[in-house]
């Protein structure tokens, strides 16, 4: 699975003029290290590039946990029965503590969490796209719990065989964690595609919906991608946009059309002599509307955090002053 990716000299060198500053020595020796397979730590030296990309693609994941909880979370009183409720809880709490891991390793990078929260806040970083969609309806929140934690692991899975040291370690851990949310949001799906006529119609509906988002989430195609080529060949990302759009369709559209329902796209195919995917190519304009904040609920989603953060303060500022002692009226 790993190991396929490259990268010519030749597109090497458009970044040159980004590393023009490094001493080159330095430069090859960390280059050769990427290619034995060594973790890069937090003490040891490398480009202020790396630096930059690594910090930006483990915010944009701490963030993604963070608005990724609104959605589900806004369904815990509402899920059907009281075994739903408490799996879904769960897994709410677990995806901040997600973020809390991830937040930590972004860290060791030299950018505070108070700085990438501001950041997040102020629209200036950017979290996953598909997070800016409405959950109308208990199938939207069995659809995100199955299939968009499904691609959630085959990224998360796949980049914990990075070069960054801590992202890899708290993916190790977020990866496990992931696995029981899968199973979660998978038994919610069967039973709604298995069960009623109404039912069944309400997971289609989902689908039919939440397909382009699905498609979108990663990332937009590698001839176009802006990043993926520096990270794959420092080995932060460890396959391409493609590859991993590929792995998933090969995964999960098998078990969906074994479940009787359907998929938006006439085109959808598996071409038996390449193995490959064959799809309509989604409308990234409206991917790039989104992740720029022009989306259906990006609005909405900031305000909440926004709300969240100024209504927390006097807790953050009550943890930071210094221990009082107090004498209680019963002593």
């Amino acid at each position: 699975m790993y190991g396929t990716i490259h990268i010519s000299e030749e597109e090497y060198g458009q970044f040159a003029e980004l590393l023009k500053n490094e001493d080159p020595e330095k430069l090859a020796e960390f280059e050769d290290r990427i290619q034995r397979g060594e973790k890069i730590e937090p003490d040891d030296w490398m480009p202020q590039l790396y630096r930059r990309q690594v910090l930006r693609m483990i915010e944009q994941h701490a963030h993604s946990e963070i608005i990724g909880a609104l959605p589900e979370g806004t369904w815990i009183t509402r899920a059907p029965g009281f075994r739903r409720k408490m799996a879904l809880m769960a897994k709410v709490q677990d995806e901040i503590g997600h973020a809390q891991l991830l937040y930590s390793a972004a860290e060791t990078l030299g950018k505070t969490r108070e700085e990438m929260i501001n950041d997040l806040l102020a629209g200036k970083s950017k979290y996953s796209n598909v997070f800016n969609y409405p959950a109308k309806t208990w199938a939207d929140v069995a659809l995100i719990g199955f299939l968009v934690d499904a691609g959630a692991i085959i990224n998360q899975v796949t980049n914990a065989k990075g070069s960054y040291g801590p992202y890899v370690r708290a993916l190790e851990r977020i990866c496990y964690e992931e696995a029981f949310h899968l199973k979660q949001g998978h038994d919610a799906f069967v039973a709604l595609a298995t069960g009623t006529p109404a039912q069944r119609a309400m997971i289609q509906d989902a689908l039919n919906r939440w397909w382009q988002p699905l498609m979108h989430f990663f990332g937009p195609p590698d001839n176009i991608s802006t990043h993926t080529k520096l990270l794959t060949r420092w080995k932060v990302k460890m396959a391409t946009n493609d590859e991993m759009r590929q792995w998933y369709l090969d995964q999960y559209v098998p078990k969906i059309w074994e479940l009787g329902l359907t998929l938006p796209d006439p085109a959808l195919r598996k071409d038996p002599e390449t193995g490959k995917w064959e799809y309509s190519d989604p409308d990234w304009d409206e991917f790039f509307r989104v992740i720029n904040g022009d989306g259906p609920l990006n609005k909405e989603r900031l305000a909440v955090r926004r709300w969240a953060e100024e209504h927390g303060r006097w807790i953050r500022q009550a943890l930071q002053k210094p221990e009082r002692s107090y004498v209680t009226p019963f002593a």
